[in-house]
């Protein structure tokens, strides 16, 4: 029997009561304070940034809908973080939830405006919770309300002003349902007796201290893989540096005025022939695709690469750097067999039991988590459960993972799980 097909979901084109006006006057946020004041329930909200090409990831436009309280397109850059707009909104928010999607993305930008949500519902987070295969905003729109949810505009440049009409209708339409949404995925979570894990892990979002400033980021530099010296570490270190300061500087994408690559092979080619003009970069430049705004700073990269080459061995970069991070886990069974033989049953156990509550496996437990507990038992008698808790794993994750893991630290032999079979080639 042909399988049943599933109806098409309908296009979402426009909002309801069509794209409002953006608001860029204290008269005009004022008045639409007043309407979300006189409206009721959750806040559903979003925020547009410019990825990509600002070196800030500030937003540049918020969305605002609540029920019987209208939508409203705000443009933050005229008033500014702390403006007493930003500061009345929080006031209206402080004791209502606030719904996002993918809410860490949004949240830096919302709290750098004076917007710091206390209650919070993540249809993202709420989606992997239950179980969805699929959790961007357009895939739970189609799976669960029946709307598709065009886009195209996701990775726009939305510092630009003014902002064209087709983008603020895709903008709008972000939250136009979100609310809908919400209470869909509510429905799902407590159907599976999952509610509760999902307010644990909001409330967690709200109340994670910011994220502490990396160690060493241009180690993270695209094409690292080939950097073996110090002399083109010290280079790699000196141009990302200047080119973050200037990027800043500027409020761009610091990739727009060197990409990560040009700085590996520019660290690379110092080896050889000095870099000394602009010829010397173009050389360089060319087989990476050249992009002309890469020779604008072309004195500036040039000095870089020379005071990073003449700095004494003392002033180099180490090779590694110092790290409390565990060993590659590809080293674990024949370098640490004692630590790997419990990490092989613990990861296979927790992926069977992540599969019968259908969550996926980093929702159920950090597998970072998994691989500490591994590496590091708790002694003194604390508990596996206990352990979990202080690293930061939530208590209805700790109280899941716990009995597996310490079922698994009584394992002295490694567990040896076939490969899947390849699947036969189509003829």
């Amino acid at each position: 029997m042909a399988e049943e097909e599933l109806p098409q979901p309908s296009p979402l084109l426009r909002p309801e009561l069509g794209v409002p006006d953006v608001i860029d006057t204290e008269k005009a946020f004022n008045a639409a304070l007043d309407q979300l004041e006189n409206g009721s329930g959750p806040y559903a909200f979003d925020a547009e940034r410019a990825s990509g090409f600002k070196f800030s990831a500030r937003a540049y436009l918020i969305q605002i809908k609540r029920a019987g309280g209208g939508l409203h397109l705000i443009d933050p850059i005229p008033f500014g973080p702390q403006h007493p707009c930003f500061i009345r909104l929080n006031q209206l928010i402080s004791n209502q939830e606030v719904i996002l999607h993918a809410s860490t993305q949004d949240l830096p930008c919302l709290r750098e405006l004076g917007i710091n949500p206390q209650i919070l519902f993540d249809t993202e987070l709420g989606g992997r919770i239950a179980g969805l295969p699929r959790v961007g905003l357009g895939a739970l729109l189609e799976s669960l309300m029946g709307v598709s949810l065009a886009k195209e505009h996701s990775a726009a440049d939305w510092s630009t002003r003014p902002l064209p009409a087709e983008w603020l209708n895709y903008a709008a339409l972000d939250v136009e349902l979100l609310i809908e949404l919400r209470d869909k995925v509510e429905e799902l979570l407590r159907t599976a007796n999952k509610w509760s894990w999902a307010e644990e892990d909001f409330a967690a979002i709200i109340s994670a201290p910011p994220s502490p400033p990396r160690v060493d980021p241009w180690r993270r530099t695209s094409g690292m893989h080939k950097i073996k010296k110090r002399s083109q570490l010290a280079v790699v270190r000196q141009l990302w540096q200047v080119r973050n300061e200037l990027a800043r500087e500027l409020d761009i994408a610091p990739g727009r005025l060197l990409s990560d690559f040009a700085i590996s092979e520019l660290a690379t080619a110092s080896e050889g022939t000095p870099i000394l003009n602009r010829k010397h970069l173009e050389k360089v430049f060319r087989p990476l695709g050249m992009r002309a705004r890469w020779l604008e700073n072309s004195e500036l990269w040039i000095k870089s690469i020379a005071d990073a080459l003449a700095l004494s061995d003392d002033q180099l970069p180490e090779v590694r750097m110092k790290s409390d991070a565990l060993p590659a886990i590809k080293i674990w069974r024949d370098k640490f067999p004692e630590k790997y033989a419990p990490l092989s049953h613990a990861r296979f156990n927790l992926a069977i039991r992540a599969d019968e509550l259908s969550i996926p496996l980093e929702n159920l437990i950090s597998p970072e988590l998994v691989r500490r507990i591994c590496w590091s038992p708790p002694s003194d008698g604390a508990s596996v459960e206990s352990a979990l808790i202080a690293l930061g794993a939530r208590r209805w994750q700790a109280s899941i993972a716990a009995p597996i893991l310490e079922s698994a630290l009584l394992e002295t032999e490694p567990l040896e799980v076939p490969e899947p079979a390849e699947a036969p080639a189509e003829e």
